[in-house]
């Protein structure tokens, strides 16, 4: 790897100054290398007009836009089953309106769960869009057999930090009922290539990659990614007009989570090794019950179960959240709720707390409602009909993320960020249940609008200005050590950086994950690429820009909590 072409690590952002302000001590010497530098023989090219990153809500609502608007789309997941998303495993459901329901209600509800931090312009876009965007997208496009009542109206359920019922959904396995239907749509248009086990390595900018070094000169702009072919290990270079990242969350970089392999942060990683600005990160979203079993995942249980009345109690059966919450009681915004949670299991000793439907739900209702809730428990042993069900909180949600318009544009030119990996502001500190799947459905729509009424700021790209990427004389990495790494970054993101934060335990992150991301850099340069050996980088490199962002936010609000 000798004369890789590569940057000081200080030089590109200031990420790892200690804690108390210092630099460290061997930052000047430490260099992050620029994809290329692991080039193949292989000359590998796409050329598409529009390169979408993740196959969720989001990418593929912004596919079919793109696609049905005579747009040439070539959409990449990493994964070989295309439905394996963030989105595919929502259960609760995603907002509509009902009768009693106003926009400015539903505005109202967002910024009070937001803790105020919401982006005024954003929740109005989502509060007046979102509905119109369902129906054309969800309900005419691709069509999703959302639940109804006997008058064959859509059946609106309630869910915590909502003021009225306007959650539409599909049992508890929305996500799965929306995800299904986009994948199917997206796989039969003519217009869209789904490339499915790639995995997204580095986006390109011309500033960084270009070997015209004149393009230093240029205003920084995206011209597409590297991305990794996993089945062959070749690392292609996938050149676009248009860019669009849509890969989700980053759950994976902490101990517990909802998320599903692979939400490690790689897009916001992606975006801020490019320059990109990112914010909000602080705000890492915890949802209060997930299912907390030993060698069992931590599993979603909706929250729509509490909306439907199941409470949470203690062992002995008794519900606990009219302490931390005398108003909203178990339907509270998900940040108290999960503190409260918190708080119950320190103050008795607990690993758990447990949610109670047997006593509040009839077991018709529960059968009805929650079958997949139903299916997974009972594989662990646990009958949600006549047990207790063991939850604690888990990383859920990044409220933050790349910074982008009301377009979905980032500060990189023709480089857009929809759904999670973005923050539109909507969110502000803290999530509204039910929002993230509209916000991908509308921003998704917003982008792919914006990039069809935009056709002449298009830039020309050059393929030979892109160089291919190399990898010959590197080694094959050892799985041992990036299981040990990312079990390192999991651990202590989820003691530092967790649910309740404090000085001596960020200060202690800010220590320790620099030093990590040291030795991960070198294990990265001197190794082949694989799709954990990418994560792992991602991985680390998100957790030192949460770590820093909570570090500098001295004040408790929304999900960010500092005792």
């Amino acid at each position: 790897m000798s004369g890789a072409p590569s940057i000081a690590l200080s030089g590109l952002r200031p990420e790892l100054e200690q804690a108390d302000g210092r630099e460290d001590d061997d930052a000047s010497v430490q260099t992050i290398p620029f994809p290329y530098s692991h080039m193949s023989l292989a000359n590998d090219l796409i050329q598409t007009d529009a390169l979408i990153l993740g196959s969720g809500i989001a990418g593929c609502t912004a596919a079919l836009r793109l696609a049905d608007g005579g747009m040439p789309v070539t959409v990449v997941t990493r994964t070989k089953e295309p439905r394996e998303s963030n989105t595919y495993y929502a259960q609760g459901g995603i907002i509509y309106r009902s009768k009693e329901d106003s926009p400015e209600a539903l505005a109202e509800d967002i910024i009070r769960a937001g803790a105020g931090h919401c982006n005024p312009r954003a929740v109005q876009i989502l509060a007046r869009e979102g509905p119109r965007a369902l129906e054309e997208m969800l309900l005419k496009r691709a069509p999703v057999a959302f639940d109804s009542n006997e008058k064959g109206e859509l059946d609106l359920a309630r869910e915590g930090g909502h003021s009225v019922s306007r959650i539409a959904h599909v049992a508890d396995a929305t996500g799965k009922a929306i995800e299904t239907a986009l994948i199917r749509a997206v796989s039969e248009h003519p217009n869209i290539q789904l490339l499915t086990n790639h995995t997204a390595v580095d986006i390109l900018t011309p500033s960084h990659h270009s070997l015209n070094r004149l393009a230093v000169y240029d205003r920084r702009s995206c011209v597409g990614a590297y991305v990794l072919d996993r089945e062959t290990g070749r690392v292609k270079r996938c050149l676009a007009k248009e860019t669009i990242l849509a890969t989700g969350g980053l759950g994976e970089i902490f101990l517990h989570t909802s998320n599903p392999p692979g939400a490690r942060g790689d897009g916001v990683a992606m975006a801020y090794r490019a320059g990109a600005r990112v914010i909000n990160m602080e705000f890492i979203q915890f949802h209060p019950t997930t299912f907390q079993q030993s060698n069992a995942p931590n599993f979603l249980i909706s929250e729509a179960v509490r909306g439907a009345g199941a409470r949470l109690v203690t062992p002995d059966g008794e519900p606990f959240m009219q302490k931390y919450a005398p108003e909203w009681k178990d339907l509270a915004p998900r940040d108290v709720v999960a503190r409260g949670i918190h708080q119950e299991m320190l103050t008795r000793g607990l690993d758990n707390v447990y949610l109670d439907l047997r006593s509040y739900i009839p077991k018709e209702v529960i059968l009805e409602h929650f079958p997949t809730i139903y299916r997974q428990c009972l594989a662990y042993g646990v009958d949600i009909t006549r047990d207790l069900i063991p939850v604690a909180p888990a990383a859920h949600y990044s409220c933050g993320g790349i910074w982008v318009d009301e377009w979905g544009r980032s500060t990189i030119e023709h480089l857009y960020a929809i759904g999670e990996v973005s923050c539109t502001g909507l969110h502000g500190a803290n999530r509204l249940a039910s929002t993230s799947l509209l916000e991908g459905l509308v921003w998704g729509m917003r982008a792919a609008q914006y990039i069809l009424e935009n056709p002449l700021k298009r830039p020309t790209i050059n393929p030979d200005d892109i160089p291919p990427w190399q990898d010959e004389g590197l080694e094959a990495p050892d799985p041992a050590l990036i299981l040990q790494d990312m079990n390192a970054v999991r651990s202590i993101m989820w003691n530092y950086v967790g649910l309740v934060r404090t000085t001596r335990r960020l200060a202690r992150a800010l220590r320790a994950l620099p030093h990590l991301e040291s030795e991960i850099e070198r294990f990265y340069r001197r190794s082949k690429l694989t799709d954990a050996l990418v994560g792992l980088r991602s991985a680390v490199r998100v957790g030192i820009i949460v770590s820093r962002a909570a570090w500098s936010n001295k004040r408790s609000m929304g999900a960010h909590y500092r005792e």
